[in-house]
């Protein structure tokens, strides 16, 4: 399958992106495309009963779709759990074979769980949590590196942690476990692969404006425990002054922005960093 002519920082290569639903998964794919990446995608789109929020869905993921054909990138995107070894591996093989390689993995999927103290989590919350934010990151980075060992052009890959994990944020011990746990899978990763020219960064996000935020109405009383049922607008203050930069929240934008960096050539010596996109909020000590 040949594919169109591409302009761009990212002409010609292949990107593996989870979580491309909705949120920082569909703007990772969209931004990687404009610079001229293909995309293979995966999302659940469907809900996960432990959490305060609704995920994304089948439609979401048509319209991300539709959004990177619109770049006239070409995409290879499945409905599929990051849970699911058996279905990333599947999808990559076809993926690979119909786009001609892979250069690019984000692991992006991730769930955000309400706010609980440790010993009041449930067991099934805890594996939800584990499952899709620690080892579906697993299972995509395991999947994914004999493809970019395959190709022989070296690689970039990005995994997607959370501020939450370097200000050990109370009451998300769960979340927290996972997003610290994969920063170490990332840096003993870089240095297996290193010497085969494919480096392995971490992003940690700050507040970001997507569903997983600004619907998940279970972590509100985080920034608002005076209120019964505070609503994000209760919150967006709260928000706002908790970052030194002063605002509330960042845009996915802001997050694909340095995947794309990352990404790039531009950053072909940087591998085994942890790079918070956070308004300044984990460097704060006052």
């Amino acid at each position: 399958m040949t594919a169109p002519a591409a302009e761009g920082r990212l002409a010609g290569k292949v990107a593996f992106i989870t979580g491309i639903a909705r949120g920082q998964g569909r703007s990772h794919a969209v931004a990687l495309a404009r610079e001229g990446a293909d995309i293979i995608g995966i999302d659940r789109a469907a809900d996960v009963a432990t959490m305060g929020y609704p995920l994304g869905t089948a439609d979401e993921l048509a319209e991300t779709v539709a959004l990177v054909e619109r770049t006239g990138r070409r995409i290879i995107a499945r409905v599929g759990d990051v849970r699911d070894r058996a279905a990333i591996v599947d999808l990559l093989a076809t993926g690979v074979r119909e786009l001609g390689g892979l250069d690019i993995v984000v692991a992006s999927a991730g769930i955000s769980p309400p706010a609980r103290r440790l010993w009041e989590i449930p067991p099934e919350q805890w594996d939800d949590v584990i499952g899709i934010n620690l080892t579906g990151v697993f299972h995509t980075l395991a999947a994914s590196v004999p493809h970019l060992l395959a190709g022989r052009r070296g690689g970039s890959i990005i995994v997607i942690s959370s501020g939450a994990a370097l200000n050990r944020v109370p009451n998300l011990s769960d979340y927290v476990t996972t997003k610290n746990g994969v920063i170490g899978m990332a840096m003993s990763l870089a240095n297996e692969v290193a010497h085969r020219q494919i480096r392995v960064n971490v992003i940690a996000p700050g507040t970001v404006n997507t569903p997983m935020v600004t619907e998940n109405t279970q972590q509100f009383h985080l920034f608002r425990p005076d209120l019964p049922n505070p609503t994000v607008d209760d919150c967006r203050d709260g928000f706002a002054a908790s970052m030194p930069m002063g605002r509330p929240w960042l845009e996915p934008e802001d997050i694909s922005s340095a995947v794309v960096f990352l990404s790039s050539d531009e950053a072909r010596w940087i591998s085994g960093v942890v790079l918070p996109v956070d308004q300044g909020n984990t460097n704060r000590r006052y």
